[in-house]
């Protein structure tokens, strides 16, 4: 118990959990981008998704990045983002095509859903806008 304790009031702990999610978050804000132009939506189409997730998909990466860099609705954004990370790996990258031998590409995704999971189940952390505002309730954190 003495350790677990120890292991939450360090520094270099807080600097870390702030950086997994300020990592995730810029990676998906970075990804994001190209989501807002219209060829992505003939993408969604050509990968058998409806037109309409395009916005949808595009706003929640880009948002939700900004809020895991800032530490507000983590545990929110990081379940948004391993949905996205689901439907990349088994509808985007196919799971039909493990099969074939051809089931590639879903090792990065994998890591990021990882990472996601973590989050949720850690939370903001103490390098968190939530964290300084203590009115904001847990659920929300």
């Amino acid at each position: 118990m003495q350790s677990k304790l120890v292991f939450a009031e360090n520094k270099f702990h807080d600097i870390t959990h702030w950086g997994i999610r300020a990592s995730i978050g810029a990676i998906f804000i970075f990804h994001s981008i190209k989501k807002f132009n219209p060829i992505w939506q003939e993408w969604l189409v050509s990968n058998g998704l409806p037109a309409e997730l395009q916005m949808p998909i595009a706003l929640a990466e880009f948002l939700g990045g900004i809020f895991l860099i800032t530490g507000v609705l983590t545990r929110i954004t990081g379940a948004i983002f391993s949905i996205i990370l689901l439907g990349a790996i088994f509808k985007i990258k196919g799971l039909d095509k493990f099969a074939g031998g051809q089931f590639t590409g879903w090792e990065f995704d994998l890591v990021m859903l990882a990472a996601c999971l973590m989050i949720i189940i850690t939370g903001p952390g103490r390098v968190s806008i939530t964290n300084m505002i203590k009115k904001i309730p847990k659920y929300l954190s």
